[in-house]
């Protein structure tokens, strides 16, 4: 729930924000978009090394569970603190929203969602995940899905699709 509503929280601020700044000067949003999708472009990529060169696989720590507040801190640490949501969130969710003139709130309110729904998701799934991802190849194949989609995702955005 902790990085569920810090992520909406920046969303919002992203597309309320990067509206804002784009009716000060309009030449930013293409800018912002073009290093969206270079950004993307780098992910896929090294998503995909990982997956070639990769040999990693889930391995629980076992032990004492940390305390809720030692929880929270880390969940706030990891979001707060990550440059890469900012470029997510802000910057890259920002100028996507403005190709939706008079309906950037609509989208806002469509990226919270299925940012909640991918954090229960993996919250959630992450137990019923857990045997798979003990295996290295699981994980290759999740950085090859992983590549594929941001590939996609940066294809989309500069054929303004």
């Amino acid at each position: 729930m902790t990085c569920a509503l810090s992520d909406a929280v920046l969303i919002l601020l992203g597309v309320i924000g990067f509206q804002q700044i784009v009716d000060q000067a309009a030449w930013l949003e293409p800018v912002f978009l073009y290093l969206g999708a270079g950004f993307l472009f780098v992910y896929g990529v090294r998503s995909l090394w990982n997956a070639l060169r990769s040999s990693e696989a889930l391995a629980p720590a076992s032990g004492k569970t940390a305390s809720l507040m030692a929880t929270l801190g880390v969940c706030l640490a990891l979001t707060w603190l990550n440059p890469h949501v900012y470029l997510d969130t802000v910057l890259l969710l920002g100028a996507v929203s403005t190709r939706f003139p008079g309906n950037e709130l609509v989208f806002a309110a469509g990226a919270v969602t299925a940012s909640f729904l991918f954090f229960f998701s993996l919250g959630y799934g992450a137990t019923l995940l857990r045997p798979l991802f003990a295996q290295a190849k699981a994980w290759r194949a999740l950085d090859v899905f992983v590549a594929l989609v941001m590939w996609a995702i940066a294809g989309k955005l500069l054929l303004g699709a």
